[in-house]
């Protein structure tokens, strides 16, 4: 099991830079494609996480995906680079999700998903987070989830708070109050 504490030290230097150069967005952004093409790619993993390679092989790849990457914030391919020399590699999942949550936090945003039966167009996306930013009193970054067991209408989840307003769940206190008479 991976230590979130250590994960979560790299995650604060790396935002408390980043936030100094004024690019904590765009590193949060890239350390997702880094961390994302990691997951998506068993190899490539492999390589970076299994301690039979060498760390001169690990640093390698990891200067790879940097250049394959395209132009990388500088912040995030020395914290990457700090990161081979250290054998802290296996830790990069979490750093990235802890990075996202503390630059969100650190911008008064808060992450969202809307389950709806059907895809949501983007304006009704938009007025749902414009109506969340309304209750949360911050702005909503929304993740829209496509459920056809919701037969109508949308759920939203903000942080741990569920706003349910699909059909099954109106059906579901129907039937309740029905089976009480």
């Amino acid at each position: 099991m991976v230590n979130v504490s250590i994960a979560r030290r790299y995650a604060r230097a790396l935002l408390d830079v980043a936030t100094e150069a004024g690019r904590a967005d765009a590193v949060s952004e890239q350390l997702s494609s880094f961390s994302g093409a990691l997951a998506s790619n068993r190899e490539l993993a492999d390589v970076l996480f299994n301690p039979a390679f060498s760390r001169e092989q690990r640093a390698n790849v990891v200067e790879a995906l940097l250049k394959a990457i395209g132009p990388v914030e500088t912040v995030l391919a020395n914290s990457m680079r700090l990161l081979v020399d250290r054998n802290r590699l296996g830790y990069l999942p979490d750093i990235a999700r802890l990075y996202r949550d503390m630059a969100d936090a650190h911008a008064g945003r808060v992450r969202g998903q809307v389950t709806s039966a059907t895809p949501l167009p983007a304006d009704t996306l938009q007025k749902l987070a414009g109506n969340l930013k309304e209750l949360t009193q911050r702005n909503v970054v929304l993740e829209a989830k496509v459920d056809p067991s919701v037969l109508g209408g949308v759920a939203a989840q903000v942080g741990s708070v569920l706003y349910d307003g699909t059909l099954r769940t109106q059906l579901e206190a129907l039937r309740r109050e029905l089976k009480q008479r």
